[in-house]
């Protein structure tokens, strides 16, 4: 058992202490405000957060005053080195820093509270945040923390235990544009056909009506090859589906009451974890997310549970209280939409701390650090850098038992000759790990 001791115990210090032990690596602990117990306990391990050392059978971590305080306000933030790592909240003890405020800070978003510009969609843009400038942004600093720590803890204590947790690999896919030519309505194709014809896209004419016409497969329509993956490198992915009524600006899936659509939601549902993919007009109208929600669930037949925002569009704390007052218990959204990374600095599951309500709530956020929309789109990386970037991603989770989130798109898994390399690949990541990544994803 780890003991800490600490003076108060605030909601702030309970969670953060709770999701770097607990949550993070299933490690059992107490925090006790009895300073006799603390000193006469016989506990493997103890950790001592006060202002002053109590004895040398202890690790002392000098608090920092952000878990004691109860409001949100800019923090004085200087970045330094310790064992390799970038650190901040400089105190005294064993530690030249309080891991359990730096850790609070990044995970609960603390920053995103606080006065920001936006990108161009309106969202948090990732050059404001802490990683982002202290060049960090693609490393999961808090499980590397953490790292750090439970090697302190068993030099100090060699008999403490420490529990091996096991890495993760968890694919995702975002069902933005189920198919490409196939059971649109009937004016769609005659306008793309138009267009196509007037401005001489003479290969994408072909392929439209050689689609439309059952002579060819719909480019988009390669669930086959992602179902033959999955059960080859025995992966549990999850899919998540656009389901907006109207099409509009961004919203471009086809129909959710089209029969085939329909259908291809209740066949993913009876094989695989699926969610809700909030549409982007449901950013701006609760009514939209809360019906999107209904009409799923009436299509599958089932609670929906699971959900990520479409464009990655999300405002704390409004969008997550919303999920939650929807049903929503697991959110796979925290990653930005811009950029690969890891926007919560963690590769480990864990609770939301609502900040402006100051208590942990019961929505778990599955961080996701990497997208090949962004590398694409946003990095401007070449399939084979954006392959790099991936295996690195891969392999700096690995090394810290973490959960590896990716998400690809159907439409980026194609035979088109623009996205070919882009398909090649994915099943290259997949065949050249499949011995560390496969497995259950709970």
């Amino acid at each position: 058992m780890l003991l800490i001791y600490t003076t108060y115990v605030s909601k702030r210090l309970q969670y953060s202490v709770d999701t770097l032990f607990k949550q993070i690596s299933g490690l059992p602990f107490e925090l006790t405000t009895d300073i006799n117990l603390y000193q006469q306990s016989d506990a493997d391990c103890r950790i001592n957060y006060s202002d002053a050392k109590i004895n040398e059978a202890e690790l002392w971590i000098q608090p920092h005053s952000l878990l004691f305080e109860n409001d949100i306000q800019p923090q004085i933030i200087e970045c330094f080195e310790w064992n390799n790592l970038k650190a901040f909240f400089k105190t005294a003890g064993d530690i030249p820093f309080d891991i359990f405020a730096a850790t609070f800070y990044l995970i609960s978003r603390y920053e995103e509270y606080l006065q920001h510009t936006k990108d161009e969609y309106g969202r948090y843009s990732h050059t404001n945040s802490l990683a982002f400038k202290k060049d960090f942004l693609h490393l999961p600093l808090i499980n590397l923390w953490q790292k750090e720590l439970l090697k302190l803890l068993q030099q100090k204590f060699p008999q403490f235990p420490i529990p091996n947790s096991q890495f993760r690999f968890l694919p995702t896919y975002d069902i933005d544009i189920a198919y490409s030519y196939l059971h649109k309505p009937l004016l769609n194709n005659i306008g793309g056909f138009c267009k196509e014809l007037f401005t001489g896209k003479w290969k994408q004419l072909a392929e439209r009506v050689g689609v439309v016409t059952g002579f060819i497969k719909d480019p988009f329509v390669n669930y086959d090859l992602l179902d033959a993956l999955h059960e080859m490198y025995n992966l549990h992915p999850v899919y998540f589906f656009l389901v907006a009524e109207k099409r509009k600006l961004y919203d471009k899936n086809i129909s959710p009451h089209n029969k085939y659509m329909q259908r291809l939601i209740r066949w993913y549902a009876k094989k695989y974890l699926t969610g809700i993919h909030p549409s982007w007009q449901s950013g701006d109208d609760a009514a939209i997310l809360k019906n999107e929600i209904l009409l799923f669930e009436r299509i599958i037949n089932k609670k929906i549970t699971r959900s990520r925002q479409h464009y990655i569009r999300m405002h704390l704390p409004a969008t997550y209280r919303l999920l939650i007052e929807c049903g929503i218990t697991d959110e796979y959204s925290i990653g930005y939409g811009s950029i690969n990374g890891f926007r919560a600095s963690v590769a480990s599951p864990f609770y939301w701390y609502d900040l402006e309500k100051d208590e942990q709530t019961n929505l778990i956020i599955h961080p996701f650090c990497y997208m090949e929309a962004n590398s694409f789109f946003e990095q401007h990386y070449s399939a084979q850098q954006a392959a790099e970037e991936l295996q690195q991603y891969h392999d700096i989770v690995k090394s810290v038992n973490g959960e590896l989130i990716t998400i690809f798109h159907n439409h980026f898994i194609t035979e088109q000759k623009e996205w070919i390399e882009w398909r090649n690949m994915y099943i290259d990541f997949l065949r050249k790990n499949v011995n560390v990544i496969a497995g259950k994803t709970g």
